[in-house]
């Protein structure tokens, strides 16, 4: 057997995600038929993270096991001849390490968030950034933002399916920068509670907006009622993924 370590972009807009189930198409089960169609088999893919629907990525990091040993560059070609005209690529493959694991070798993951604010609605980025017409305070943002950093009880901004044994997490960077019309979030941490980007990015809107929410106040109360909306899934982007060795490293 031979493992693979591969980096993924892809478009989460008609995707239920990246874990492979019964109710439509996912990361998983797309790059899953195309191994299949490649070399007859079915190995488990395991991704450094687990994007919802609608979630995009530009690097995602994702290993598999395969019978006998194939060049890296005609694993990546032939997967990637099989997925034309779908919502994934592969944009590089490496035979790695047997005991790589993408996840659980993972120290830091790194998202960003893209809010588009102005008054004209998306065309081109539609169902890929969240449209936002009032104006932000960016200064407000960063403000507030500044207090996510750090180890917290995160209760407050983790959504109630969440399977993660503990709500502390470090929030290691949060970073907010204007870029014309585009308000661009950034996060990164070693992991991350469902939801828990979207809902500190929609309670930071609400401040941009001018709500009263007070981070401190918010993070204190360990409740999820206590904190803004869920951003849509539309802005959000896996971006990269560190690891012990910076030479498996990736981030965009």
């Amino acid at each position: 057997m031979t493992r693979y370590k591969v980096i993924l972009e892809y478009d989460g807009t008609d995707l239920i995600g990246w874990q492979e189930n019964r109710q439509g198409p996912s990361v998983q089960s797309i790059l899953s038929d195309a191994i299949f169609a490649f070399c007859g088999e079915r190995p488990d893919i395991v991704g450094a993270g687990r994007t919802d629907a609608g979630v995009h990525a530009i690097a995602m990091v994702a290993h598999f096991d395969l019978k006998g040993k194939r060049d890296a560059n005609t694993v990546m070609r032939a997967l990637n001849f099989y997925l034309v005209n779908k919502p994934v690529s592969v944009l590089d493959c490496e035979v790695a390490a047997n005991n790589f694991n993408a996840r659980f070798d993972c120290i830091k993951r790194h998202y960003i968030y893209i809010v588009l604010n102005r008054s004209a609605m998306p065309v081109l980025d539609k169902n890929r950034v969240w449209w936002v017409p009032r104006k932000l305070n960016v200064a407000a943002m960063k403000r507030a933002g500044a207090k996510l950093i750090g180890k917290h009880d995160f209760s407050s901004f983790r959504a109630s399916e969440c399977q993660a044994k503990s709500p502390i997490k470090t929030l290691d960077e949060c970073k907010i920068t204007r870029r014309g019309d585009e308000i661009i979030f950034e996060f990164s941490a070693r992991s991350f509670l469902h939801h828990m980007v979207r809902n500190m990015v929609g309670t930071l809107v609400e401040i941009g907006i001018g709500k009263p929410y007070d981070i401190e106040k918010v993070l204190k109360a360990k409740n999820r009622s206590a904190a803004g909306p869920t951003a849509p899934a539309s802005g959000l982007y896996f971006i990269g993924a560190d690891y012990s060795n910076d030479e498996m490293s990736v981030h965009k």
